[in-house]
C-alpha cells in the first residue's frame, strides 16, 4: 500500500476512535444516575456542555494557532490523552453536577485537538486529492454520529462504565496510532509565532470567505436536521397512522451519509469540491422546502425522501473542509480548520434552540422550512467559483 493510502487510513481510524468521546455520549449520559441530583435539565446540560467545550477550545486554538505552531500529529496525540482522561471522570463515585459539567467540557475542549487537527493532518499530506480523503475521513464521523440510533433501535444496553472505560481507552489508542506513526505531512508550512491578525489576513482571501460561508450554511441545517430527525418521523407515523422503528430509520437516514461522503470525495477529483458542495446544498435545501409535503407521501416514499435527504445533508461537508484548507494561506491552515469549525458548531446550537422553540410553537409540517435558511445562503456563497 502506498505510503499516502497507509496515513489516510490512519487518520481515519485515528479520528474515529478519537472522536469516539463526541458521539459516545449520547450513549452513556442517558445512562447516567443522576436523577438523584436534583436538576431535571442536567442530561440536556451536560450533552450541550461537550459542544460549548469544543466551540471555546478550537477558538483559543485558533486564536493561539496550535495547530499551526507546533506538530500537528502531536496535538492530537495529547488531545486524545487528556480527552480520553476526562472522559474517565463519568463513572466516578458519587460524583456531582459540577464536576460532570465540568468533565464534558473539558472533553469537548480536547475534541478541538482532534477532529479540526486531524484534518489538519490530512491536508499537510494530500495536496491534490483532498476531498476523496476527507471523504473518508468524514465518512466514519457521520456513521460514528448514527451508532446510538442503531443501539437504541434493537433495545442494545450497554452498561455506561464498561463503554466509558472501553472509549476512553480507545481514544488514547487512537492519540497514539497519530502520535507515533504519522509524522508532520510534506506540505505543512510552520508558523513560528502568535500572530493574532491570522484569521481577519484569512478573511481577506475571496476564496476562503466564500468556503467558510458556505460551510456555516451547511452547519445551520445538518445538526438540527439530525437532532430532530426522529421527532419527524414520528410525527409521521402518527399522521399516517404507521408504526415504524423510528431509531432504526434515523439510523440508516443518518448512516447513508456516511457512504455520500465518500462517494463525493471521489466525484471531487472530477467534478472540484465546489461543484460537490454546491450539487449537496441545492438538494438538501429542496429537501427542507419539501418536507411538508412530505407527509402525504407513502411510507416507501417518504423514506427515499429521507434517504435523498441524509445523503446530501452531509456530504458536502468534507468538500467545504477541502476548500477551507485548500484556500487558507498554508501557514494558517490548522487556525482556519479550527476557526471555521468552532462557529460552525456554534451557529448549530443556535438553529438547534431554534427548532426546539418552534416545535412546541407551531405545526411540525412546517419544523425544518426555517432550515432551508443555510443551503440558501451557503448556495449564494458559492454562486460563482472563486
Amino acid at each position: 500500500m502506498p505510503k499516502t493510502k497507509k496515513i489516510i487510513v490512519l487518520i481515519v481510524l485515528a479520528q474515529f476512535l478519537g472522536t469516539s468521546l463526541w458521539f459516545v455520549g449520547n450513549i452513556v449520559i442517558p445512562q447516567l444516575p443522576v436523577s438523584k441530583l436534583g436538576n431535571p435539565d442536567i442530561l440536556g446540560d451536560l450533552l450541550a456542555a461537550v459542544q460549548f467545550g469544543f466551540i471555546a477550545g478550537s477558538l483559543i486554538f485558533a486564536v493561539f494557532s496550535i495547530a499551526d505552531r507546533f506538530s500537528p500529529s502531536k496535538v492530537f496525540m495529547v488531545c486524545a490523552l487528556l480527552g480520553a482522561t476526562t472522559n474517565l471522570a463519568l463513572i466516578l463515585p458519587n460524583i456531582q453536577i459540577t464536576s460532570l459539567l465540568i468533565s464534558r467540557f473539558t472533553t469537548g475542549f480536547f475534541l478541538a485537538g482532534i477532529y479540526p487537527v486531524g484534518m489538519k493532518i490530512a491536508s499537510d499530506y494530500y495536496e491534490k486529492g483532498l476531498g476523496k480523503a476527507l471523504g473518508y475521513l468524514v465518512g466514519a464521523l457521520v456513521l460514528g454520529t448514527a451508532l446510538p440510533h442503531i443501539f437504541n433501535s434493537f433495545g442494545i444496553a450497554i452498561d455506561y462504565k464498561s463503554i466509558t472505560l472501553i472509549m476512553s481507552a480507545l481514544a488514547g489508542l487512537g492519540g497514539i496510532l497519530i502520535g507515533f506513526l504519522v509524522g508532520d505531512g510534506p506540505f505543512r508550512k510552520l508558523q513560528q509565532h502568535v500572530k493574532l491578525n491570522g484569521i481577519p489576513a484569512l478573511f481577506k482571501v475571496k476564496a476562503f470567505r466564500s468556503a467558510a460561508f458556505g460551510y456555516w450554511g451547511h452547519m445551520w441545517e445538518l445538526y438540527a436536521f439530525w437532532g430532530f430527525l426522529p421527532l419527524f418521523i414520528k410525527f409521521y407515523s402518527i399522521e399516517n397512522e404507521q408504526v415504524f422503528n423510528i431509531p432504526l430509520w434515523a439510523f440508516i437516514t443518518i448512516g447513508i451519509g456516511a457512504l455520500s461522503c465518500a462517494i463525493g470525495g471521489h466525484l471531487s477529483k472530477t467534478l472540484s469540491s465546489r461543484k460537490v458542495a454546491l450539487f449537496s446544498l441545492v438538494i438538501s435545501g429542496a429537501c427542507c422546502l419539501l418536507s411538508p409535503f412530505s407527509l402525504q407521501f407513502p411510507p416507501s416514499l417518504f423514506f427515499i425522501f429521507l434517504l435523498i435527504w441524509g445523503a446530501a445533508v452531509v456530504a458536502d461537508s468534507p468538500q467545504f473542509s477541502t476548500l477551507v484548507a485548500t484556500n487558507a494561506i498554508p501557514q494558517y491552515r490548522g487556525t482556519a480548520l479550527t476557526f471555521v469549525n468552532s462557529l460552525g458548531f456554534a451557529i448549530t446550537i443556535v438553529s438547534i434552540q431554534l427548532l426546539a422553540y418552534f416545535s412546541t410553537h407551531i405545526d411540525l409540517k412546517w419544523l425544518f422550512i426555517i432550515l432551508a435558511i443555510g443551503p440558501i445562503f451557503g448556495i449564494l456563497s458559492l454562486r460563482k467559483p472563486a
